[in-house]
């Protein structure tokens, strides 16, 4: 079990949303780059790095997160607003191990076509998932899309994997939902990655059982609920 630190970049500050209400920002850091050396220091060998200022389209944190990738210590996944091929292709060429897409990812299946074309298992595709439909634009809109539709169309792709995101579930520390995962797992051949609720140890031996091949934690590290040298199993 793969586990990935997250850091979400809010106006340049290290911060974990509640249920994606960007309202409701905890800010957890003004200096998101201790953040990354302290989670290097621990024994992150990936980190998920969101610019949810990017991800809905009100400005951006490009300089931190170029700082981040330019590290050759950890893997960098970078999600976040990434919406064209020049996006897609920045990011790697800047040292991103792997992008994610989400809007992009649901809403435009021929760019994200062309880039796995492209860049083969260097894209994630984020399935974020309120009330039984994808979330996009930030978690802001809901799309009229059935999940086995979106999955059935990605697994012909040569993605990295699917991040799935449950978002009622994000920020809140309740547990995970087994219940969506189990879901995706029977439709998708694809790795899935699980976000959203997980608050400790147990939560990530259920979700390994359960079938995802990595977790990304945020507010439960955060929070100190759990420790990263816990999560590893160190």
């Amino acid at each position: 079990m793969l586990v990935i630190p997250a850091i979400d970049l809010f106006g340049g500050r290290c911060v974990r949303l509640v249920k994606g209400d960007y309202n409701l920002p905890t800010v957890y850091s003004e200096t998101p780059l201790e953040v990354v050396d302290e989670f290097v220091h621990a024994g992150a060998v990936r980190l998920h790095v969101v610019d949810l200022d990017a991800a809905r389209g009100t400005g951006e944190n490009r300089a931190v997160i170029e700082a981040i990738v330019r590290r050759n210590d950890v893997e960098v996944q970078v999600a976040g607003g990434i919406r064209s091929d020049e996006a897609v292709e920045a990011w790697l060429s800047a040292g991103a191990r792997t992008v994610v897409m989400g809007t992009a990812a649901v809403r435009d299946p021929r760019l994200l076509e062309r880039c796995t074309r492209r860049h083969p298992g260097r894209l994630l595709t984020a399935l974020d998932v309120r009330d039984e439909k994808a979330s996009v634009s930030g978690w802001t809109e809901t799309e009229p899309v059935m999940i086995g539709s979106l999955l059935a169309r990605w697994d012909k792709l040569d993605l990295a994997g699917v991040i799935l995101t449950c978002i009622d579930r994000d920020g809140t520390l309740s547990g995970p939902d087994l219940v969506t995962l189990a879901r995706v797992r029977s439709m998708t051949g694809l790795s899935v990655l699980y976000s959203g609720g997980i608050s400790t140890f147990d939560d990530i031996q259920r979700l390994a059982s359960a079938g995802a091949e990595a977790v990304i934690l945020g507010k439960a590290l955060y929070e100190g609920r759990i420790t990263l040298d816990q999560a590893l199993g160190n």
